[in-house]
């Protein structure tokens, strides 16, 4: 019997009992015959269930959400296959003890391979925590600094803010500068900055989310002792990063790499083991380190997913690649936006728009809510902009394909045409 195909060889079949979903072994494997206490399975029923599958694809959507965002189809599949029983161990990675050799062998391939993406050196370590980014804005200033000392933040957007507002409790954080006034829109000129001497590091948040602005280059710290902390928890492993110009790198998994429920932390390791006393132990980044990210039962699911992400970034020739992926669907769909003669607008700055997140919004802002309602007919979801900001938002993380741009691309056009 051939393998039923959807961009997997393996993808496993779904078998529908009773109204009851039952995930099987690839039907590669399953005889024509096959008997259990509880279900039965027989081969007439196999040529339906078979084009089930094949239109999986077309009943899901392209989601346009900025976390937790869309995860690649092929990734899915693979884990839907081994969900049950994980290369014979005769348990889900859900059910594995973290102390075991099947999770450690996870978690171990999870860290080689994200540091084969990023080119991570072996004087920086690789956490795999919980919590997510926010939690990281207590813990930065926790590890890296006494409670008397200061740090600079440089402000482009609300988690810049809230990291910065964190800190204050912890640290003397000061805000070198902030484009709130003119609605972030913009990234500073790096020269005119007024960075603190004596700043025991200099934050920043590499991709603002909600605003849609990006770094393309990194601010260095007047300090010479003090370090580059950034969070990059919406640009994460979306193109090459110079590890080496960071003290300390953040990301929640939820939008690039993984589901929610892990923050990655990759930390230059000189820097462990001067947190401060009040710091709780679940904070302390040394610790982590010292067990391998096992000090406490980890995000185990979300930690095996995240890998197979990796796994998956590195099939595609690496971040180099990834990243001309993402700017060919960034381009296309800032080009709608700008040739549209003002009828969509993005406000940002074209020289540091994000490859990530899309803001734009309406000429005639009384059409958004339609604009929503035809797109989501046509299978494109969570487009709304974020509460604080309205219009709309577009994030296209690496796991959105480019047709899923190529449509949203052709709805607007459409859309225009109509109500221009």
């Amino acid at each position: 019997m051939a393998a039923t195909s959807l961009n997997a060889p393996n993808a496993p079949l779904l078998q529908k009992t009773h109204q009851t979903h039952v995930f099987l072994k690839p039907i590669s494997t399953i005889p024509c015959q096959t008997s259990a206490k509880r279900f039965s399975i027989s081969c007439s029923a196999t040529t339906q269930d078979r084009l089930s599958v094949q239109s999986q694809s077309q009943d899901r959507v392209f989601n346009f959400a900025a976390g937790p965002a869309t995860l690649p189809e092929n990734v899915l599949l693979k884990a839907q296959s081994e969900l049950y029983n994980w290369h014979g161990s005769g348990m889900s990675v859900m059910e594995m003890s973290h102390r075991g050799k099947d999770f450690r062998s996870i978690i171990e391939k999870a860290e080689a391979d994200l540091r084969s993406l990023l080119k991570i050196p072996e004087n920086y370590a690789v956490l795999f925590l919980q919590g997510g980014a926010t939690t990281q804005f207590a813990a930065v200033p926790l590890n890296l600094c006494a409670p008397g000392d200061s740090v600079d933040y440089l402000v482009t957007g609300s988690w810049g803010d809230k990291a910065f507002k964190e800190a204050k409790k912890y640290c003397n954080p000061k805000v070198i500068w902030s484009g709130k006034s003119e609605n972030y829109v913009r990234v500073p000129s790096f020269d005119g900055l007024e960075l603190n001497p004596n700043a025991k590091y200099l934050h920043i948040c590499a991709n603002e989310t909600i605003y849609g602005v990006e770094f393309k280059d990194y601010p260095v710290p007047r300090n010479p002792n003090g370090v580059l902390v950034a969070d990059m928890s919406s640009n994460f492993c979306s193109k090459p990063v110079d590890v080496t110009k960071f003290g300390l790198i953040y990301a929640g998994a939820q939008k690039n790499v993984g589901p929610s429920g892990v923050c990655i932390v990759i930390v230059r390791k000189d820097l462990l083991g001067n947190a401060q006393e009040i710091t709780p132990v679940m904070l302390d980044y040394k610790i982590h380190a010292d067990n391998n990210s096992l000090y406490n039962t980890p995000p185990c699911y979300g930690i095996y997913m995240c890998g197979l992400v990796f796994e998956d970034l590195l099939k595609q020739g690496g971040l180099e690649e990834v990243e001309k992926k993402n700017q060919k669907k960034a381009g296309i769909l800032y080009n709608a936006i700008d040739e549209s003669k003002g009828f969509y607008r993005c406000p940002v700055e074209k020289s540091v728009r994000s490859l990530m997140n899309v803001p734009f919004t309406l000429e005639k802002s009384e059409l958004e809510a339609e604009f929503l309602k035809e797109a989501e007919k046509e299978k494109m979801v969570q487009l709304k902009g974020h509460r604080s900001v309205g219009g709309m938002r577009a994030s296209i993380y690496n796991a959105m394909p480019l047709a899923g741009v190529e449509k949203l691309v052709a709805f607007m056009k459409d859309f225009q045409a109509k109500h221009a």
